[in-house]
């Protein structure tokens, strides 16, 4: 067949049916009972090699254009293959198939798969299966955008045919006078909305194909960051000197990306941010950038005003978000129209004030129905106004309002993860520590459309309760509202202090030499790439949660830290691409109550520079961090600089290579995550030292080659996670030593030998209730043991695409 005409899902096809024939050919020849010699010993072996290779090419389409000649040539050697094996079959046995014309053949035709599996590509196969995957999750994946994808639209839209048929009309128009086009309207109108899903439009995905990228300006932009974020997007990593410099790169991004125009999709741009939009022009035929705002800007040619909803569709969205669609309310219909022209047309205001009534009893409703329409609002339609009275009815108890104002503790336009919340939560309001409070909260707010809760599916038990890969995000109307709810009391009694500080500009309270000592329990600094740790001593005695969120290579802690007796729990966040230096971090020796402390994007061996002594820390949390080698040679002893850590998660860390084994030293160490750290290839053997570990997550770390023998004993071990362990091709033949094991994860692309099947001493895990898999062969490897682990419930459930793993 020639190459030029096979396409890509066609190409992926004939590939996964070509390895399918050969490796049935060479079964059958097994089951036949002939002899197998090392030439089909080596065929079978290279076969389970390749087989994670091909479940993912099958699903793949355009984008094995590199790959192509490749793959046709390796499909036309596994069918010469397949046919050699089976004309050997009909040769009678004392002729010695391998000895005929056949074997000749047949011999080459293995050389030649097996140099594409021989051991010393094992590390390019497993690299090449790794793009795979983030090219199959690119394409399938459903979800939050990452970098510059387009988000998801939201479930339920309403009133944007008419904006949508107009906006699409002049994004197809071809020339260079409509390259810029700018949507505008108030605040909660529905911008992002109309231009998230035009850009899912089947004949704007035709004309731009892959080329459609998406990103939030906000009202601090920064241009490097921006273009920085794009060229992430497709793969490409430089680092920029300066905004001159990113945008010289800008201009080279058409030749990275292919012959399709590219549509730029610029969101939430503010006043004064009009000189950072001429920047970004693209030297591209037909290629446009779409900007939404609040503010008109003159220099666009095409400008569309975004209206409100009409009192049809403001109607159906109150009625959908309150979940009245039925009619059967006690509500008439003309106290709710009274009500809703208080909201404006505001999609946003008519989805919170919907969402405060949403599973209410009847009465409560009408009661509330009843006061807002007969509120002052109406004559004056303020959409901030609305989202306010909106949280006049929460539940004092739950503390759910205080919990939406501490969302304000986290920056503009940016994730705020759930595991950082459930931190926060557990010491502020004594939510439990396993996070089910806290995500109960969080699903309430979204439920109020008062965030936005993006979770990965949890299968299994109790150990399932990982929220790692979960985060929130809020409308900036709905943040300007949290933090504006934080600050209805003076300085010194609010419960919450957030600050934003920009370059070097400190409020001027906390720069007097009287200041008034702060009542916070909470205090949250954020500040910029400018600032220059110049700080003012903040007075705070009662705060326990400190949330530092900065933007800088290097990073100095207030001093004031010290000064912090109750403090228990830090949450420091590094919003900017590159892990930064942390230059005082032994500050946080001086609380004596500290609990928790998680870090994001930072240099650990920054943290080993001086000697770190935590004694009450419990749990450890070190998002995207970099390691080095620092971290590995540490001499620090663990037993007298953490005694009472009881939880170390270590996710996204990509390098690091191997756990050092003086962090086995924490004997109190009860759960030990490491996720997504796809460099790590070895467990220490060390790891038999911690006899209190009850949890062992190790999902999706690809390079970890195996699990150690010492592993049997750790005899508390109760929940154990491999799923997405490319590297592990076999579990330890003592793994039956685990008695106390209750649930083992071996969920996605796993590389196990099926042909060797589970080893014998499986049948020792007496206490192994639930196995997770999604894969039919996985699940069937647990079928000889049933008998024997007579509680055992081996799950196969749906492969879940997520683009987290990325």
């Amino acid at each position: 067949m020639a190459l030029a005409f096979v396409g890509g899902a066609l190409l992926g096809a004939l590939f996964g049916e070509a390895f399918a024939e050969l490796r049935d050919a060479v079964k059958h020849f097994r089951n036949k009972g002939r002899k197998f010699n090392s030439t089909l010993e080596k065929l079978e072996s290279n076969l389970e090699n390749l087989e994670p290779v091909v479940k993912v090419i099958k699903q793949l389409s355009e984008e094995l254009d590199g790959r192509k000649d490749e793959i046709q040539r390796l499909i036309d050697q596994m069918k010469k293959a397949g046919e050699c094996i089976r004309e050997c079959l009909k040769i009678k046995r004392w002729q010695r198939p391998f000895k005929t014309k056949y074997g000749g053949e047949l011999n080459k035709l293995n050389e030649a798969i097996e140099s594409f599996c021989k051991v010393d590509m094992q590390v390019h196969i497993r690299r090449d299966v790794l793009e795979l995957k983030k090219i199959w999750f690119e394409k399938k994946a459903v979800g939050a955008g990452v970098l510059c994808s387009v988000p998801p639209p939201p479930k339920f839209i309403v009133g944007l045919d008419v904006p949508l048929k107009e906006l699409k009309t002049m994004l197809l128009k071809e020339g260079k006078e409509e390259s810029l086009l700018l949507v505008t309207a108030p605040g909660g109108c529905g911008k992002t909305t109309l231009v998230i899903k035009l850009s899912q439009d089947k004949d704007i995905e035709g004309k731009f194909g892959k080329n459609i990228f998406f990103a939030v300006i906000s009202k601090n932009p920064d241009l490097k960051d921006t273009v920085q974020k794009l060229f992430h997007h497709v793969g490409l990593m430089p680092h920029f000197q300066s905004d001159e410099d990113a945008v010289n790169h800008l201009q080279q991004l058409p030749k990275q990306i292919g012959s399709n125009p590219i549509l730029l999709i610029l969101d939430d741009v503010w006043p004064g941010s009009e000189t950072l939009l001429e920047k970004f022009e693209l030297h591209m035929p037909d290629s446009k950038i779409l900007v939404t705002s609040r503010t008109a800007f003159p220099r666009f040619s095409f400008t569309y005003e975004l209206k409100p909803l009409n009192d049809l569709d403001a109607m159906t969205l109150f009625r959908h978000s309150a979940s009245l669609q039925d009619r059967s309310s006690c509500i008439a219909d003309e106290n709710i129209k009274k009500m809703l022209k208080g909201c404006g047309g505001f999609p946003l205001a008519l989805e919170v004030i919907g969402g405060s009534l949403r599973g209410q009893r009847a009465e409560v409703q009408l009661s509330r129905v009843r006061k807002w329409s007969n509120d002052d609002i109406i004559s004056n339609p303020d959409v901030y106004k609305c989202l306010q009275r909106s949280l006049e009815f929460s539940d004092p108890k739950v503390k759910f309002k205080e919990c939406f104002t501490d969302l304000g503790s986290f920056p503009e336009d940016q994730r705020t993860y759930a595991a950082a919340l459930i931190d926060m939560w557990a010491e502020l309001y004594n939510l439990d520590e396993d996070g089910v409070d806290a995500i109960a909260i969080l699903q309430e707010l979204a439920i109020r459309h008062l965030a936005s809760l993006v979770m990965t599916r949890k299968d299994g038990s109790e150990f399932s309760r990982y929220y790692n890969d979960d985060f929130v995000t809020q409308h900036d109307l709905l943040r300007e509202l949290a933090i504006s709810e934080s600050k209805q009391e003076p300085i010194e009694k609010m419960q919450r202090l957030i600050m934003d500080i920009r370059e070097n500009a400190l409020p001027l309270w906390c720069t007097q030499q009287n200041q008034q000592p702060t009542n916070a329990r909470l205090i949250s600094i954020s500040t910029d790439k400018l600032f220059t740790s110049s700080w003012c001593n903040i007075q705070a005695p009662n705060v326990e949660v400190l949330v530092l969120n900065f933007q800088s290579k290097i990073y100095s802690l207030p001093e004031c830290v010290e000064k912090m007796d109750k403090l228990k729990a830090v949450i420091i966040t590094n919003y900017d691409f590159f892990p930064a230096e942390l230059i005082n971090f032994q500050l946080l020796k001086s609380p004596s109550n500290l609990k928790r402390i998680r870090l994001e994007r930072v240099s650990i061996p920054s943290l080993f520079k001086a000697p770190l002594w935590l004694r009450s820390l419990k749990k450890l949390s070190l998002f995207m961090c970099s390691f080095g080698l620092a971290f590995g040679n540490s001499t620090m002893k663990v037993k007298d600089a953490l005694p009472n850590l009881m939880e170390i998660n270590i996710d996204y860390c990509n390098d690091l290579v191997e756990l050092p084994a003086w962090l086995c030293d924490v004997i109190l160490l009860e759960k030990l995550s490491i996720t997504n750290c796809h460099h790590l290839s070895a467990l220490p053997k060390e790891i038999k030292m911690l006899e209190n570990l009850i949890v062992l997550r190790l999902r999706s770390c690809t390079e970890l080659s195996e699990l150690p023998d010492s592993i049997k004993c750790l005899q508390k071990l109760r929940f154990l996670d491999i799923s997405d362990c490319l590297g592990i091709r076999n579990l330890p033949k003592d793994i039956g030593e685990l008695r106390n094991l209750e649930e083992l994860h071996m969920k996605g692309y796993l590389n196990l030998n099926l042909r060797n099947g589970l080893p014998q001493s499986t049948e020792k895990l007496k206490q192994l209730k639930l196995v997770i898999c999604d894969d039919e062969e996985r699940a069937k490897l647990w079928e000889p043991f049933k008998e024997v682990l007579t509680n055992l419930e081996v799950r196969k459930v749906e492969k879940e695409i997520s683009l987290s793993w990325l």
